[in-house]
């Protein structure tokens, strides 16, 4: 899995490199000090996933991942954030991010959230998911105004368990469905509500009460 890092403290970017490690999977492709390094990053080192810092000397996380996304570069975004950073979340999940984790988590968790947003899924870390979706929600134009009941039955369960973060795969063995059903009730989801991607039907499904935020203690 080719990982770009975005960073601007070497301190910080070197354990990242110490926990995504190559016998693990993960090859670290390119690291960039600025957000303004990291269009010129992707197109040269082709990465699967960005892991990007959100508060940067002169262009910053969100700015960043509004780039990359406006460039029609695909690879997803990972943020890593501080406990206090929820406005800055919610712009960064505005401008796109696949999700976001928390700088100080365990090992395990950053890498099991840099393979989940790989692969295509989102990653709301749940300590400060509840606090970063009223930011989100307070602001302009941040939740489509499509209403829930436009669902089947059978599409509402898949967008609950979108929103408790389980995976095509996972959500196929939950219901006793096929991926590719799976992917084909996703799709119309997406359609009906007017989301853009996985980060923003999780947004929709704890903002409509379909799924309820889980805290964690810390």
């Amino acid at each position: 899995m080719r990982v770009l890092l975005v960073d601007d403290q070497e301190l910080v970017r070197s354990g990242l490199r110490r926990i995504l490690r190559r016998k693990d999977g993960f090859d670290i492709v390119a690291e960039c000090a600025d957000g303004s390094e990291v269009l010129a990053a992707v197109t040269s080192s082709r990465p699967d996933v960005i892991v990007m810092d959100l508060r940067m000397k002169r262009v910053d996380g969100i700015e960043a991942t509004r780039r990359v996304r406006a460039a029609g570069a695909h690879p997803p975004v990972l943020v890593l954030t501080t406990f206090d950073d929820d406005e800055l979340l919610s712009g960064a999940l505005r401008a796109g991010a696949a999700g976001f984790i928390l700088k100080d988590s365990p090992a395990e968790e950053l890498i099991r959230a840099v393979r989940t947003v790989a692969g295509g899924d989102a990653c709301l870390d749940p300590a400060v998911t509840a606090r970063v979706l009223t930011a989100y929600r307070d602001a302009p134009a941040s939740v489509p105004a499509a209403a829930v009941d436009e669902l089947t039955a059978r599409e509402r369960d898949v967008l609950a368990l979108i929103g408790r973060g389980l995976s095509n795969s996972e959500i196929a063995a939950e219901l006793f469905i096929s991926e590719v059903t799976v992917k084909s009730h996703v799709g119309h989801i997406f359609g009906k509500l007017g989301l853009r991607d996985r980060a923003a039907a999780i947004v929709y499904a704890f903002d409509h009460a379909i799924v309820a935020p889980r805290l964690r203690d810390s």
